[in-house]
């Protein structure tokens, strides 16, 4: 498994986009200078129609797909919407999802407002409640080979991940190949920025895999669920919430996906094991150690 195929990806990170972070300079342990690359971070605020939404802070790449996937999970956009226009600015830092449906959320945004400041408490209601009805196809599978295939790929491609940490990447696969590798400051938005690429491409949702860098929560599982993926990965840990919901969903979760290691808690009749472990190489040292920095950034 040496080989790369990183242009296999339809969608990927680019490190060396000059809008996504920055050189500062700073002195390191010894007192000697050092110029450090750090993740870029603004604000975006989201429309709906006429309607303001929420101010987002995100790296500032696919506003376009965020806005569309965040309006989808937080329902106020269905599947079956017509989307006219979406107009971004990147001046104003604005971006307006123009739909052919007349919509009106004040309501439920008055009452995000009085339930928390973060505006959690009657999205997490709403969002628990569709969550119930979901059914993830039992036909979908997980090969290893398949997966020992992905995490491969997915450590060793460019990324701001490995470059300068402190920022989260999901990645949408299918079988053996990382199709859409998007990260962002918060896990929430590079999740949003895959469900809205799904979307505006019309993806279907019942083959596909999940990938993340980070921990395997109880906002990870719904999320995941709500998409209608069956399968969620992690090279993280879990939590028992999240392990619980899995469960109680039918999920497929996967932790500690490192090399040739891997531990399911949930789902595993997906799992055929197709390739001896022992035929797959431990995780390169140089690979392993800045991913464990960068996800101990992200965690922080």
């Amino acid at each position: 498994m040496t080989d790369r195929r990183t242009d296999d990806f339809l969608i990927r990170p680019d490190p060396e986009d000059s809008r996504l972070s920055t050189a500062v300079t700073g002195v390191d342990h010894t007192g000697q200078s050092v110029d450090l690359k750090v993740v870029a971070e603004r604000p975006l605020t989201l429309f709906l129609n006429a309607q303001e939404i929420v101010t987002m802070m995100t790296i500032g790449d696919h506003p376009d797909l965020l806005a569309v996937g965040y309006l989808l999970n937080q329902g106020m956009l269905s599947p079956d919407d017509t989307i006219t226009g979406i107009d971004v600015d990147t001046d104003l830092e604005v971006v307006v999802v123009r739909t052919e449906r007349e919509t009106d959320y004040e309501e439920k945004m008055k009452k995000k407002v009085r339930t928390s400041g973060c505006a959690q408490g009657t999205v997490f209601g709403d969002v628990m409640e569709s969550f119930e009805d979901v059914s993830l196809p039992d036909e979908a599978e997980l090969r290893t080979s398949w997966l020992y295939r992905l995490t491969h790929e997915i450590n060793t491609a460019p990324s701001l991940y490995l470059t300068a940490g402190a920022i989260h990447g999901c990645v949408l696969c299918e079988k053996d190949r990382p199709l859409v590798y998007m990260e962002d400051v918060g896990r929430h938005n590079a999740v949003d920025k895959i469900a809205g690429w799904m979307m505006m491409n019309g993806v279907s949702a019942a083959d596909k895999i999940f990938y993340t860098t980070g921990r395997l929560t109880s906002e990870m599982v719904i999320k995941t669920v709500l998409m209608g993926i069956p399968i969620l990965v992690s090279r993280s840990g879990f939590t028992a919430w999240g392990v619980d919901l899995a469960r109680q969903a039918g999920l497929t979760l996967i932790g500690r996906a490192r090399g040739k290691r891997f531990v399911a808690l949930s789902g595993a009749e997906r799992i055929v094991f197709d390739l001896d472990p022992d035929s797959v190489p431990d995780e390169d040292r140089k690979h392993r150690r800045k991913g464990a920095a960068a996800a101990t950034e992200a965690a922080e």
